[in-house]
């Protein structure tokens, strides 16, 4: 085979077999293959597209391309999550351990934050002594004996898909579907899970910007999850506005710590317990989703989930102790809020410039090699639809810099918008 045919192929609207494709990944991940060669590949499949079948082929071969976790020693059905990515997503902090509770393994790898969308790693990072980077064996071993362990992606686990997510990243070919699908899928199916839920975000903060293309997106990632064994699930949830009320890592961790609670951002939790509902059937220990619900608010309101939450920080080496005193996490020198001036409603919260606002006080990276200020960020004082009252905070800033800090509570005015009248509250899930 020639890369040159190849690209010439896909130039002209063909389609790739099982052996091109294989070819095309295993040779680009050994450097056989030059990156513009691959450059026009991508630009080809951008504008061309790709079949289920040839997407569902490209996924696999990247999925092999490196590590394959088997996870065939923890007991049960493993179940893995999947964020597109967002502003105030702390879906894994509360999900993993809820889930956790109620007896169904979970056995996660997770992602650090790049750009205005936060990282379940940089937040467990927050966490004092928490190891992030666990071995095959004490990851496995952690689960079996508290059946939850959350950790970072192996450096050798999809080597093609870092490498061709680089590429894309410079040639303007991010936004292709298949491409998307088959970088996540084979993230999900290398990390050794057994079933897949999927949370798809659509609007202003997120990837995806308009519902069609994200129900497009994961209807695709369904069908590629189910046609290589793996029990798949998906849904589409509005990031228009940020989801929860923390923007930043510690923030973010408090702000788990009150929804397991049993207090924090309804939003969170009313996510959570949709993507924890399917997470449960599929793993087998609850009949159906509503059955799976009701397990979920008995563990909440039983104290289970805090108490997994303790368990899985302490398990991994974490202070647990910053469930009962958050002043362990690591704390901003400036704190400083907008406060009402009188009773207001929140009209509209943009999700990406808030998530950008907190990106350049410190709390996400703007490239991979950056450091990222773990204290600072943004707690904001409801969503979209909430009443605010008079001398209560519209938003609060934390910042370790006092001309950031003044910066910051200039630009949330921009992209907070407030109203004296009544706001209806927007749809969160629309799939």
């Amino acid at each position: 085979m020639r890369m040159y045919d190849l690209i010439m192929k896909k130039r002209d609207g063909g389609t790739f077999t099982k052996d091109e494709i294989d070819f095309i990944i295993s040779s680009y991940t050994k450097d056989y293959i030059p990156d513009y060669q691959m450059s026009a590949l991508l630009m080809a499949i951008y504008f061309n597209g790709m079949t289920n079948e040839e997407t569902a082929n490209l996924t696999m071969a990247m999925a092999h391309s490196g590590d394959v976790l088997d996870l065939s020693e923890i007991k049960g059905i493993k179940v893995d999550k999947h964020s597109t990515g967002g502003v105030a997503d702390t879906t894994t902090l509360v999900l993993a351990p809820l889930v956790a509770a109620c007896g169904a393994p979970v056995a996660k790898m997770s992602g650090r934050g790049l750009g205005h969308t936060g990282g379940t790693i940089d937040k467990l990072e927050s966490i004092p002594g928490m190891r992030v980077e666990l071995s095959e064996r004490e990851f496995i071993d952690n689960v079996n004996k508290h059946g939850i362990a959350v950790v970072g992606q192996s450096s050798n686990l999809t080597p093609a898909d870092k490498k061709l997510y680089a590429l894309r990243d410079v040639t303007a070919t991010v936004d292709s579907i298949p491409l998307i699908a088959s970088s996540i899928m084979s993230k999900k199916i290398a990390s050794g899970a057994d079933g897949i839920v999927l949370d798809v975000k659509v609007g202003r903060g997120a990837f995806m910007k308009d519902i069609e293309s994200a129900k497009k997106l994961a209807n695709l990632m369904v069908e590629i999850g189910n046609s290589v064994g793996r029990k798949t699930v998906a849904h589409v949830t509005n990031m228009d506005e940020p989801l929860g009320l923390a923007i930043g890592n510690s923030l973010e961790v408090v702000e788990a710590i009150d929804v397991l609670k049993g207090n924090g951002s309804k939003d969170l939790l009313d996510v959570c317990m949709v993507l924890g509902a399917d997470m449960l059937t599929i793993a087998g220990v609850a009949k159906d989703t509503d059955e799976a619900k009701e397990m979920l608010k008995e563990a909440l309101t039983s104290g289970k989930a805090l108490d997994k939450f303790k368990e899985f920080i302490s398990a991994q080496g974490g202070d647990a102790r910053i469930v009962d005193d958050i002043s362990l996490l690591p704390q901003a020198k400036f704190v400083e809020s907008w406060c009402a001036e009188e009773d207001l409603y929140i009209k509209d919260l943009y999700a990406l410039d808030l998530g950008l606002i907190a990106m350049k006080l410190g709390a996400g990276r703007s490239t991979k090699e950056d450091s990222i200020d773990l204290s600072v960020g943004i707690m904001l004082g409801g969503k979209i639809g909430d009443i605010v009252r008079k001398g209560d905070p519209i938003a609060t800033i934390y910042a370790n810099d006092r001309d950031k800090l003044e910066w910051a509570l200039n630009e949330i005015k921009k992209f907070i918008i407030i109203t004296d009248e009544y706001v209806e509250r927007p749809q969160l899930i629309y799939m």
